[in-house]
C-alpha cells in the first residue's frame, strides 16, 4: 500500500505547530518577569512626574523628585517582602488562595496606610541619629536619600534570595549609616541602637513562645479529645473572642493614631468588651457551622477557616497603618527640608507621599509578593489552619506586649518567629510522644538518626538563611547607606 502523501503532510504540519506551541509557551514564561519589572519601572517613574509638577519649579524639586522615585521603590519591595509575613500562614493552610490574598492584602494595606497610617512619624527612625548633628539641610537631604536608597536595594535583595526581613530595621540600618557618614559616629543614639538590636532576640523568641502556647492548648483542649467537635464548639467561640479583643486593642493602640489617641488601659478595655461580644456571636454560627462535621482533625480545620482570613486581613491593615509610615519617613523628611529649609526629628508626611507608599505596596505585592507568600506559607513548616491561627494571634499579642513593655520589635520577625514557634513546638511535641509510647517499639523510633534529622518538621536551611537575614540587616544596610551617601555627596559638591 502506497504512502499516503496528505497524511505525511498533515504529521509534518502538526509537528510544525507543536514547535511553535512550545516556543511561545517559553516566550511567555520568559517574558512574564519582565512584564513586572515593566508595571514597576512606570509606577516609579509616575512617582518621579507626580513630585516634579507637585514641586515644579522649586528650588530642590529634583531632589525631592528622586527621592519619591525611590520612595516608590521602596514601598514595591515592602509589597514584595513584608506583607508575605500576614497572609503567608493564610495561603500556606489553604484557608486562602494566592489571588484571594493578593486582593485583600492590597486592599487593608492601603486602607491601613490611608485611613490610619500616623500623621506624624519620626523621620529619623524613631531617634536613630541626632538631626542637630547634621547642621547643613543640604547634607541632611543627601543622608536621608542614601538611606532609602540603601534600605530599598537591601529588602529587593532579601527578597531575590527568599528572606523575609524586617523594612523598619533596613530603614534603621540606613539612617545609621548615613548619619555615621554625615556626622561621625557620634550622630547616632547608640541606647536606641541597643534596644532595637535587642529586638532581634525579643521579637521571634516572644512570637515563637506565645504561637507555641496557643498551638498546644489547641491540641489539649481540642484536638487530643475523644469527642473534637464538642470540645471545638466550646474553645473555638473563646478562641475567636481572644482574637477579636487583641485585634481590637491591637487596632485602637496603634492603627487609628490619625483619628483619636488611645492610651494602653483604654485600648484594653475597648478590646475586652469587643471579645466578649465577639465570644457570643461567634459561638451560634460555631454550633451551626459543626452540624454533621465527622468527628477528626480534617473537620476541624473548617472551623479555623474564616476566623484566619479576618485575622490576616486584620494583620495587613495593622502593618499598612504603622510600617507604611516608617519606610516613607526618609522621603518625608526629605520633603519637609526642601519646603522649609530645616530639619525636625518629627514632620507631618503629605498625603501623597503616603498615596505612593500605599500604591506601591499594593503593586509590589501583586507583581513580587507570591515568592515570599509560598515560602512563609508552606515552605518552613507545614502549616494548617489552627497552626497559622496560632501565628496571626501570637503576632497581634507580641506587639501589644512590647508596647506595654516600651520594647521597639519588627512584625515580620514576629510573623516568622510564631511560624518558627509552631514548627519546633510540633518537632518537640513529637518526639516526646514517641518517648512517651509503651508496648511495641513504632517504627518513627527505629529510623536511623541522619533520617530522623532529615524529617525535622522545621526546614534547617530556611531558618538559617532567614536568621542570617536578620542579624546582618542593620549592618548591611549602614554600609551600604554610608557608601552610596559618600557618592552622592561627593558628586553634590
Amino acid at each position: 500500500m502506497a504512502d499516503n502523501p496528505l497524511g505525511s503532510q498533515w504529521k509534518t504540519l502538526d509537528r510544525d505547530l507543536n514547535r511553535i506551541g512550545q516556543l511561545e509557551m517559553a516566550t511567555n514564561y520568559v517574558a512574564r518577569p519582565m512584564v513586572g519589572l515593566g508595571i514597576a519601572l512606570a509606577f516609579i517613574l509616575l512617582a518621579f512626574l507626580i513630585a516634579i509638577i507637585w514641586f515644579g519649579g522649586t528650588e530642590g524639586s529634583l531632589i525631592v523628585a528622586a527621592a519619591a522615585a525611590v520612595g516608590a521603590y521602596m514601598a514595591i519591595n515592602i509589597g514584595a517582602n513584608d506583607v508575605a509575613n500576614n497572609m503567608g500562614p493564610a495561603v500556606g493552610a489553604n484557608a486562602l488562595t494566592m489571588g484571594g490574598a493578593i486582593a485583600i492584602a492590597a486592599v487593608c494595606e492601603s486602607a491601613g496606610a490611608l485611613l490610619a497610617g500616623g500623621d506624624v512619624v519620626s523621620t529619623i527612625s524613631k531617634g536613630i541619629i541626632d538631626t542637630k548633628a547634621v547642621e547643613d539641610g543640604q547634607v541632611f537631604m543627601w543622608a536621608m536619600m542614601a538611606a532609602l536608597i540603601s534600605s530599598a536595594l537591601w529588602v529587593n535583595l532579601a527578597t531575590y534570595v527568599g528572606a523575609p526581613v524586617s523594612t523598619t530595621h533596613s530603614v534603621v540600618g540606613g539612617v545609621m549609616g548615613a548619619g555615621i557618614a554625615a556626622a561621625g559616629m557620634t550622630a547616632v543614639n547608640w541606647p536606641t541602637m541597643g534596644t532595637i538590636a535587642a529586638s532581634w532576640v525579643i521579637s521571634p523568641v516572644l512570637g515563637g513562645l506565645i504561637a507555641a502556647m496557643f498551638l498546644a492548648l489547641i491540641k489539649h483542649k481540642i484536638i487530643y479529645r475523644e469527642d473534637k467537635i464538642t470540645a471545638a464548639r466550646v474553645w473555638v467561640p473563646i478562641l475567636v473572642g481572644i482574637m477579636a479583643g487583641v485585634f481590637a486593642t491591637y487596632l485602637a493602640m496603634k492603627g487609628l493614631k490619625r483619628i483619636v489617641k488611645i492610651d494602653l488601659q483604654t485600648a484594653l478595655l475597648v478590646g475586652a468588651a469587643i471579645g466578649v461580644a465577639t465570644y457570643f456571636i461567634t459561638k451560634p454560627l460555631i454550633l451551626r457551622q459543626s452540624q454533621g462535621l465527622e468527628n477528626r482533625n480534617k473537620s476541624l480545620k473548617v472551623l479555623f477557616g474564616i476566623p484566619l482570613v479576618f485575622s490576616a486581613a486584620l494583620l495587613s491593615f495593622a502593618h499598612g497603618a504603622n510600617d507604611v509610615a516608617n519606610a516613607v519617613g526618609p522621603l518625608a523628611a526629605i520633603v519637609h527640608a526642601s519646603e522649609f529649609g530645616d530639619f525636625s526629628s518629627k514632620v507631618a508626611i503629605p498625603m501623597w507621599v503616603m498615596i505612593i507608599g500605599a500604591f506601591g505596596i499594593s503593586f509590589g505585592l501583586f507583581l513580587f509578593g507570591p515568592k515570599l507568600i509560598r515560602m512563609v506559607g508552606s515552605q518552613i513548616t507545614k502549616l494548617n489552619p489552627m497552626r497559622a491561627y496560632c501565628v496571626a494571634l501570637s503576632a497581634a499579642i507580641t506587639v501589644i506586649v512590647a508596647s506595654w513593655l516600651g520594647l521597639p520589635v519588627s512584625s515580620t520577625h514576629i510573623a516568622v518567629g510564631g511560624i518558627f514557634g509552631v514548627g519546633f513546638y510540633r518537632e518537640w511535641h513529637m518526639e516526646r510522644r514517641l518517648r512517651g509510647l509503651k508496648g511495641p517499639v513504632p517504627a518513627a523510633k527505629t529510623i536511623a538518626s541522619i533520617e530522623r534529622r532529615r524529617r525535622k518538621l522545621v526546614r534547617r536551611s530556611h531558618f538559617m538563611t532567614i536568621v542570617a537575614a536578620w542579624v546582618i540587616t542593620v549592618p548591611a544596610a549602614a554600609l551600604m547607606s554610608a557608601a552610596i551617601f559618600s557618592v552622592l555627596y561627593w558628586f553634590a559638591i
